[in-house]
């Protein structure tokens, strides 16, 4: 397990007042840095929240907020006076806490904001969780605070600490140890098992928060609030649910690029949402869109609880890799080849030594170390070679991080091999650490913590920990050269397009009460952003099918043309390589035929005629977009073809594109080494591809009537991009203009 210690906070003075940089005029510094604090359901009787509540901030010291009890059906609570409702407490109340029934939860916060209040922390549960009438509850609070000053955190939450200053706004019957973390979790269990086990590891908060049902203040709040918060260094959460999905988007990629974000989200196994009309539809589960929508924002996802403090400080203590290229030192073949499976199954790559690493390693170990990577520098090395191999490995420029590894063997010395390496903690690369062993590697452990080194106690836990990092860094990577493309593009590529109008294609099938765009038309609307498409022509007679296929030139393909139909193949409805006029009349008449056979002769609009497009040194590729139900519009790029929802290689990300980004969706997908040019093809053109999603996205962003767009297959080559057949489907015309979704990135929604 990683050994943990209490981390500096930047004042040792628990005075409200001490805490000099604290944005005092932000909305919820009222909840972490209250003066007078009201609890509203203030109890004496045993094991009840209120008494628990009362109890912890009763007992403050004279530097904290004034404390006041609320009763209706007390005159004291503990020896000190209770007043009957918020309004007669002798003082301006900052923040009230709320511990009584739901069903008075409503008009108690009606009385906070007659009284001035700007906080509340409502702690009672039987909202939401417990059905139609909890919802009521909710919505009546709502419309009590809007347009109030009054924030409010909760329902159904533990409520909040803040260590720095020793306030204890909790019912939990511990309180937590200051330091740079800040913890918000929407689960109040699992607060108080991480408080607990917090203890045991000396592992110390900024702040410790439970927000229940996320009622007002939501992850978007407390995310900018903590970007500003001098004693936070990292943001740790637990997530059940996403809430306003915009507003966290905009404060996590403010805060990302300065302070860690990490991030475990239950639910990763739910199922996908319901298959739609298109591809793209079938393959954007919400899970793998959050997924998405994390990365976009700079936010690390972990899928181990046992990671998320793991991670945070490995974060604080060593450098972001720039790369994924991981050199491991080890005394111990075993432990080297756990790290390396663990490294390369979570992605990260063995570094690959250079020659004079090579060298001089040769001139230092004995003859029968592992010459190569991992470094076993075997069972009886010392000291000092230990820390010359380490040293090596970090100034290799191939390198980009080192994991070292002991195992509790006769020759090594853990103490003062930590006192060796502690020196390395600091050169721009990450050095992490396992010490393998109980008792006998506990005070090396605490050397190397207390030198900036995280330490684990096995091997494999390292290697993932680092994956993390990585992972880590590309995302902030990406969102630096993202504000680079902007800066280039003079911020257009990120402005949406309010004043666009509909295009006259939409209009059109809208007005024909028509959500389904035929295959002439949704080629129509691609170009008219550029998007190159092979030239399509309708026809509904056979007679102007051989006419189209003369116009265009053999061979040719023939396609059933549907204003109902997306799936085409699915009714026989697609003939390839027709060579001459007899195979064109032959293909209408089967297209025909198949239609009548099954009873669908109705969604017949006859066919669409394209010229035949070589495959010679091309790669069939499937982009599209659908609407998820928290983001907004999403684009998908994958491997494309009939095979698409069988192969799922498939990349998501939330519009609008710009060119960086458009490049790393390109270099996630397995396809992309094939791509890239193999066993003597060319390379795909990769900057027409590039600005192929680009114009996609900005589509995508215009026309908000899209539902669902699936271009399958998009023909990529070294000769550029061109879409040989796409699907568009609105969103029905019974939704308003202001229902329709919108990009989540566009979206702000500060209060």
């Amino acid at each position: 397990m990683l050994k943990t210690e209490t981390l500096p906070v930047a004042t040792t003075d628990f005075s409200i007042n001490a805490v000099e940089n604290t944005p005092a005029n932000h909305p919820l510094h009222v909840f972490f840095h209250p003066k007078t604090v009201a609890i509203i359901g203030a109890s004496e009787r045993a094991t009840s929240p209120g008494e628990a509540l009362t109890s912890n901030l009763f007992a403050r010291t004279s530097s904290g907020p004034d404390v006041y009890a609320v009763n209706p059906v007390r005159k004291t609570i503990f020896d000190r006076p209770a007043y009957a409702r918020i309004g007669d407490v002798p003082a301006k109340v900052d923040l009230a806490i709320i511990v009584t029934p739901a069903v008075t939860v409503p008009e108690i916060i009606s009385e906070c904001v007659a009284a001035g209040v700007r906080g509340a922390i409502v702690i009672s549960a039987g909202f939401r969780e417990s059905g139609a009438e909890g919802k009521a509850l909710e919505h009546e609070i709502i419309e009590r605070i809007r347009g109030t000053q009054l924030r409010v955190i909760g329902p159904n939450c533990i409520g909040v600490m803040n260590p720095v200053v020793a306030l204890n706004a909790t019912f939990a019957r511990k309180a937590a140890l200051p330091g740079s973390v800040a913890f918000i979790s929407q689960s109040g269990a699992l607060c108080t098992a991480i408080l607990d086990w917090s203890l045991s590891e000396v592992l110390g908060f900024s702040v410790f928060a439970s927000v229940g049902s996320m009622l007002d203040v939501g992850w978007g709040d407390l995310i900018d609030y903590l970007g500003t918060d001098p004693n936070t260094e990292s943001i740790v959460i637990y997530m059940e649910s996403i809430g306003d999905a915009s507003k966290f988007l905009e404060a996590a990629r403010e805060v990302a690029t300065r302070k860690p974000i990490i991030v475990i989200k239950a639910g990763r196994t739910e199922a996908a949402a319901k298959a739609a009309a298109s591809h793209t539809g079938t393959m954007t589960g919400s899970d793998a869109v959050l997924d998405a929508a994390f990365r976009r924002a700079g936010v690390l996802r972990i899928d181990w609880i046992g990671d998320l403090f793991h991670i945070a400080e490995s974060l604080a203590k060593q450098p972001r890799p720039k790369g994924r290229r991981l050199a491991i030192v080890t005394n111990a073949g075993g432990p080297g080849v756990l790290a390396a499976d663990a490294l390369m199954t979570g992605g990260g790559e063995l570094a690959q030594l250079s020659s004079e690493t090579m060298e001089a390693l040769e001139s230092i170990l004995p003859a029968h170390w592992s010459h190569g990577n991992p470094i076993d520098i075997l069972a009886d090395a010392t000291e000092a070679t230990f820390e010359r191999a380490i040293e090596l490995a970090l100034n290799d420029k191939g390198v980009d991080g080192v994991l070292a590894i002991t195992a509790p063997l006769v020759a090594a010395r853990p103490v003062t091999m930590a006192k060796n390496i502690a020196k390395y903690a600091k050169l721009g690369k990450p050095l992490i650490a396992s010490f393998m062993g109980g008792n006998d590697v506990s005070d090396a452990d605490g050397i190397m913590s207390r030198g900036g080194i995280p330490t684990f106690a096995f091997p494999d836990d390292a290697a993932r920990v680092f994956n993390y990092m990585w992972k880590f860094g590309e995302s902030l990577n990406t969102l630096e050269h993202e504000a680079d493309d902007e800066s280039a593009n003079g911020g257009a590529l990120l402005k949406s397009a309010k004043n666009r109008k509909v295009s006259p294609i939409i209009e059109k099938v809208k007005s024909e009460g028509r959500t389904l765009l035929t295959e002439v038309e949704s080629k129509l609307l691609l170009a008219e952003y550029g998007i190159p498409t092979v030239q399509t022509l309708s026809a509904t007679t056979s007679d102007e099918a051989v006419a189209a296929a003369k116009q265009l030139g053999f061979p040719v393909v023939v396609k059933l043309l549907s204003k109902t139909v997306t799936h085409k193949s699915d009714l026989g409805g697609v003939k390839l390589n027709l060579q001459n006029e007899d195979d064109v009349r032959r293909a209408y008449h089967e297209i025909r035929n198949a239609a009548i056979a099954r009873g669908r002769l109705f969604d017949c609009d006859g066919v669409s005629v394209q010229k035949m497009v070589r495959f010679d040194g091309g790669y069939e590729l499937i982009v599209g977009s659908s609407v998820d139900s928290q983001f907004g519009p999403v684009i998908l790029l994958g491997a494309g073809g009939v095979f698409a929802e069988v192969m799922k290689d498939t990349v998501l990300e939330l519009p609008p594109l710009t060119p960086t980004l458009s490049r790393r969706m390109m270099e996630q997908m397995r396809i992309w080494q094939a791509l890239k040019g193999t066993r003597g093809n060319k390379p795909v053109d990769a900057a027409a591809l590039e600005t192929f999603l680009v114009k996609f996205s900005q589509l995508i962003v215009d026309q908000p009537w899209i539902a669902e767009l699936d271009i399958n297959p998009l023909l990529a080559s070294p000769d550029g991009c061109i879409a040989l057949d796409a699907r568009v489907l609105l969103h029905p015309a019974t939704m308003s203009e202001d229902e329709l979704p919108r990009p989540a990135m566009f979206v702000s929604t500060k209060r």
